[in-house]
Parts: structure tokens; C-alpha cells; sequence
């Protein structure tokens, strides 16, 4: 059990924090005090806010007597004498419980009342989230397994939200996390950021990555964006917009360099006509990830948030990004696919794999025990709970959500190949059907009904000889560029201008020549 000898650092103001406090107040608030104390200069905005610490973490624990409770608990779920369920539901009540340490309860409403007196508003909505110590570092990046909480008001709502966050470090699906990552569960502490509310609620929030999320990339911002909060997004409920910025031009404003938008489902008639961002708000973005990319010299995995009434963009969250950029970079291995079915569903493909088997389809949580191990996963979404599942899957596909989803990130973290956001897959496919899921052939992902025929390339580029004379690739479809980027080649010599039309633009040459064409539309 670590100390708790030293009260004066129980709260610490996000602008006190650095990277260096991540043992103190986990990687999540380390990082935004970060962004405040070395970025606001650099025209990164962050909402401002405050974190509880470890050591008012252990402080809590120690009042309560909950430690030897705890390791007595954990100790009979591992020699197999409770279930999982039991051990968490057993654990969360001891913290539920608990009583705060008088100084700790008056130090947390003061903290609030002063960010609520700054913000000019005494019953200030700020968002209360979970920051584990050992949670967003380069080798833990299942983010997400402590619960957080929006839109709380008043000093004693943030006081009982800060207690469910403690207890929310032993949920079923942490415990298990936590487990197979070899984490000792007796020294993980908790520290809880309470942040002022951005009104993302009538604006629209998302997620973004410095990297390509498939192939990574680097010369690419990849955004998603939904209306409303941003949890849509990162669970994937929502089929959210998609922007590519060109990274090498973002410098000279006079070009826009949006290489793709993609308008994804909304609730209304109205706003599926709409993109959730305008030009200027998606290279504003993409310069942010940049200048963060920059700072933390690594690949980014950033979200952020609009505000509706003032029009203002936030950073709310920035951390490494865990998958791509520790890819062996010498090694191309690709898949193709051959004899195929006839395609049933259609989606986003998360990586490059391709797979044949049997389907699973499960419809909720409350169903998990009926998954056969080794099955592909249908499903409508996911979250962290489904993860144990996941584990054991071949493959995942989703009816909802983008390639910065919880099954997106999830799958690219396990190795899988996933078509997320197909819109109907749970009503075309069904349990026990067989099926090929291809992520082979680009950024769209293909269910091909039946077995297919699957060959692997594996070549190391390491190897490969230097030659003098220049090595050009030859495109047809521009989407294939980030697939190849890797290879040891001088460019591109040639792309076919008819293979980008019918890729890219799909409107035929002639219709582009009438008045009113699309053409003068296109961006």
C-alpha cells in the first residue's frame, strides 16, 4: 500500500501538472496539465479543471479500512473460490460505502467552487473522469475501463461522483483488464480530474489520430466527428463523420489540404446533409494534432470538443497512440483474397487481415456466455465490457461506428480484422452462417459469404537490396498509397486518371461537363 504522509498534494490544478506527475494523477490528467503548463502558448486550448491525486486515493482507503478487505476479496476470486462478478460487485460496495476524510471532503468542494467562481458560474457542469496510474501508458492502451461522468453540478454531486469513480477501478471488466496485464491490483490507485463541461451536447465532439489508424501512415490527421457528446463516438453508437488532412501542407494557408470527408449517419434528414465540422474548424484541428504530435515527439490519439453556444474548439483529452506506431516497420505483410462469395455487408475495414469462419451473433452483453471461442463477433457495438469476448473472437463486425471507435480500437490492439459501421450486418448475417471478413482490399471493409480462398505475402524490407535506379509505384486507386507508403520506393510514377474517376470521384467524365455539376462542388 503506498504512503499517504504527504496531505498537501491531495489536489493538484491541472496547470501544476506535467508529464512527469503520471504516478500521482494517472496519465490522463498528467497529460492534460501538460498541454496547459507547455501548449497554451502554442494556441492549444484546454478547459481548465483540477485532479485529485494517489495519495488521496490511498487516503480514502486507509479511512475506510478498505485494504485488507480488498486484498481478501482478490485473493479468493484468484484461487477460483468467487466469480469475477461477486469479487467486483463485493469491492465497488466497499468504496460506495466509504466515508470521506473530513479534510479530503473540504478540499474537493473548495477546488470546485473556485474553478465554478472563475467560470462565473456557481453551479458549474463539469465532466468527472477516472485517471488510473497505470492507465494510457505506451503498454496499457485500453483506455476506458473506469467509469467517468458529464454534466454533474454542485460541490456534493462532484463529492458522490468522485466515490463511484473509486469504485469504478474495480469493475468487472478492470479487474479483468488489469489481470492479463499483469497489474498488481493492490497498487493501482486512482486519481479523478474534475473539468469544466464543454457544451458539446448542442455542438459536436470526436476523436482524432496523427497517424493513418490502418496502416500508420504518418503524413495524415484522421478525424471523427458526431454531434452531441463525444462518448458516441469513442463506443461507437454513431456512424460519425470522417476527415483525412494532408498533413506536409498544412503549413501554407492558403491550400486546404482535406484529402476526404465522409458524411456519416445523423439523426435527422437534415443534419445527414450536414458535416458536423466546416473547412476551417477541421484544419484548425488538424494543426493542433500536429503541434501536440510534435511536443510528445510520437503519434497522438486525441479527442476533442465543440462547443455549441459560443462555436469554440477544445482539446479535452490527448495520449499516445498504442497500436500503429509500435508496428515492426520492416516487416509488409499483406493478404488477398480469391474466389470470393457473394459480398452480404459492407463497412469500414480496421486492418489489413482477412479471415473465413463461422459467425456468433450476440445482440447484448447479457449474452456473452453464448459466444463460441474462435467465431467472428456480430454485433450492433461495443464497450469495454465486451473485451473478455473480443479476446477470443476471429474476427468483429459491428452494425455501428467509425475507425475510432471502442471495436476499431480494440480489434487494431488485438490484432483482428473488424468492419465496423455495415448499418445492417446483425439483420443480413446470422449465428453459426459462414462467411470470409476481408480488410484486405482498402479502407472498405467486405463479408463475403462462404469460405474464400486467403494467401499472406510477408516480405521484410530490411532485406531488400539498394539499387541506384528509381523504383515508381502505379496506382490506381489513391486510397492505396497509405497502404504502400512503407515500401523502399522513389514515389509515384503513375496514376490513371479514369482509375481515380470511377475510385474516387464515381460521376462519369460527361456529367461533369453539364451545368450545375458536381465538379464544382467537390473540394
Amino acid at each position: 500500500m503506498n504512503s499517504t504522509d504527504n496531505d498537501g498534494e491531495l489536489i493538484r490544478k491541472f496547470e501544476t501538472l506535467a508529464r512527469s506527475d503520471v504516478a500521482l494523477v494517472g496519465g490522463k490528467n498528467a497529460s492534460l496539465g501538460e498541454m496547459i503548463g507547455a501548449l497554451k502558448s502554442k494556441g492549444i486550448p484546454v478547459p481548465p479543471g483540477f485532479a485529485t491525486t494517489s495519495q488521496l486515493y490511498w487516503q480514502y482507503v486507509g479511512y475506510n479500512d478498505i485494504h485488507a478487505r480488498l486484498s481478501d476479496i482478490i485473493s479468493e476470486w484468484q484461487s477460483n473460490t468467487a466469480t469475477l462478478a461477486e469479487t467486483g460487485a463485493a469491492i465497488r460496495r466497499l468504496f460506495l460505502r466509504g466515508s470521506w476524510p473530513p479534510e479530503a471532503a473540504t478540499k474537493i468542494k473548495r477546488e470546485y467552487l473556485e474553478l465554478a467562481r472563475a467560470e462565473g458560474n456557481m453551479e458549474l457542469a463539469v465532466a468527472v473522469r477516472s485517471s488510473a496510474t497505470a492507465e494510457d501508458l505506451p503498454d496499457a492502451s485500453f483506455a476506458g475501463q473506469q467509469e467517468s461522468y458529464l454534466n454533474v453540478y454542485g460541490a456534493d454531486a462532484v463529492l458522490d461522483t468522485c466515490r463511484q469513480c473509486y469504485a469504478s477501478l474495480f469493475t468487472d471488466r478492470a479487474i479483468s483488464y488489469r489481470q492479463s496485464k499483469g497489474f498488481d491490483h493492490m497498487s493501482v490507485a486512482l486519481s479523478i480530474g474534475v473539468q469544466r463541461m464543454v457544451r458539446s451536447s448542442t455542438g459536436g465532439s470526436g476523436v482524432m489520430f496523427s497517424i493513418d489508424t490502418e496502416t500508420g501512415f504518418d503524413k495524415v490527421v484522421l478525424i471523427n466527428a458526431a454531434w452531441g457528446l463525444g462518448e458516441s463516438v469513442v463506443q461507437g453508437t454513431v456512424d460519425p463523420d470522417e476527415y483525412q488532412v494532408f498533413k506536409p501542407l498544412l503549413d501554407n494557408h492558403s491550400l486546404t489540404p482535406t484529402l476526404e470527408k465522409k458524411c456519416g449517419g445523423k439523426a435527422t434528414k437534415a443534419e445527414r446533409a450536414m458535416f458536423v465540422l466546416e473547412d476551417a474548424e477541421i484544419l484548425q484541428l488538424s494543426r493542433w494534432a500536429c503541434i501536440i504530435e510534435k511536443h510528445y515527439d510520437c503519434p497522438m490519439d486525441i479527442e476533442w470538443a465543440k462547443d455549441g453556444v459560443t462555436g469554440d474548439l477544445y482539446i479535452v483529452q490527448a495520449r499516445p497512440e498504442t497500436v500503429r506506431s509500435r508496428d515492426d516497420a520492416a516487416v509488409l505483410k499483406t493478404y488477398t483474397v480469391k474466389e470470393k462469395g457473394r459480398v452480404l455487408v459492407t463497412g469500414g475495414s480496421v486492418g489489413d487481415a482477412a479471415v473465413s469462419g463461422h459467425l456468433c451473433l450476440i445482440e447484448s452483453a447479457e449474452n456473452m456466455d453464448s459466444f463460441v471461442k474462435g467465431s467472428i463477433l456480430v454485433t450492433t457495438a461495443t464497450d469495454p465490457d465486451w473485451v473478455p469476448l473480443m479476446e477470443s473472437a476471429a474476427a468483429i463486425i459491428t452494425d455501428h461506428g467509425g475507425r475510432t471507435s471502442h471495436a476499431a480500437i480494440v480489434s487494431r490492439e488485438l490484432g483482428l480484422p473488424a468492419i465496423v459501421g455495415t448499418g445492417n450486418a446483425t439483420q443480413v448475417l446470422h449465428t453459426d452462417q459462414v462467411v470470409t471478413v476481408s480488410c484486405a482490399e482498402g479502407d472498405v471493409g467486405f463479408v463475403y459469404d462462404g469460405t474464400s480462398k486467403i494467401g499472406t505475402e510477408t516480405v521484410d524490407l530490411a532485406r531488400l537490396s539498394k539499387i541506384k535506379t528509381q523504383i515508381m509505384l502505379n496506382l490506381a486507386n489513391p486510397a492505396a498509397a497509405y497502404k504502400w507508403w512503407r515500401l523502399p520506393v522513389d514515389g509515384i510514377g503513375l496514376v490513371r486518371m479514369e482509375f481515380v474517376v470511377s475510385n474516387a470521384i464515381r460521376v462519369h467524365p460527361m456529367a461533369l461537363e453539364l451545368p450545375g455539376s458536381p465538379l464544382l462542388t467537390l473540394r
